[in-house]
């Protein structure tokens, strides 16, 4: 979206745009959006129609339960895994292959894998277990409209 703004705009657009996220609920989350859609409109409506589209991806996290907001929004542990690997990669330098490579990347994965399984959980139990139970309605089916064969 930034691209869509002079670069001397940038930081003023980011910053409106992080004015989203810093909302206490849903609904002020939603009223926010409209807010910063209604303020790039007048100077740069391509910003504006680009943040417009993207409502529905860019307010998903608001489904969500509150405590587990920050870490919806955060690609820290994107920005680790990619700093481990390039870490690992350039320790080796040249490769001979291909191959050689994706073996390299595919154990960090695995080694990374396991760690955030076992020791380092981005999200605790607890938080997940109470995202899991958010029913949204609608989105169950009731008694009658199960198959036959669930219900017997």
């Amino acid at each position: 979206m930034l691209t869509t703004v002079p670069k001397s705009a940038q930081p003023w657009v980011a910053t409106l745009v992080r004015t989203i996220f810093d909302q206490p609920t849903t609904e002020q989350v939603r009223a926010q959006h409209a807010w910063v859609i209604d303020a790039l409109q007048a100077k740069y409506p391509a910003a504006a129609d680009h943040l417009d589209q993207a409502r529905e991806d860019l307010l998903a996290f608001a489904q969500f339960p509150r405590e587990i907001w920050k870490q919806i929004w955060s690609n820290n542990p994107q920005e680790r895994l990619n700093k481990e690997i390039r870490r690992r990669t350039d320790v080796v330098g040249i490769f001979p292959d291909r191959a050689a490579i994706i073996r390299l990347v595919g154990a960090v994965l695995a080694e990374q894998t396991d760690e955030w399984t076992e020791a380092r959980r981005y999200m605790g139990l607890d938080v997940l277990a109470k995202a899991r139970l958010r029913v949204i309605p609608g989105d169950t089916p009731t008694q009658q409209q199960l198959p036959e064969t669930l219900t017997a």
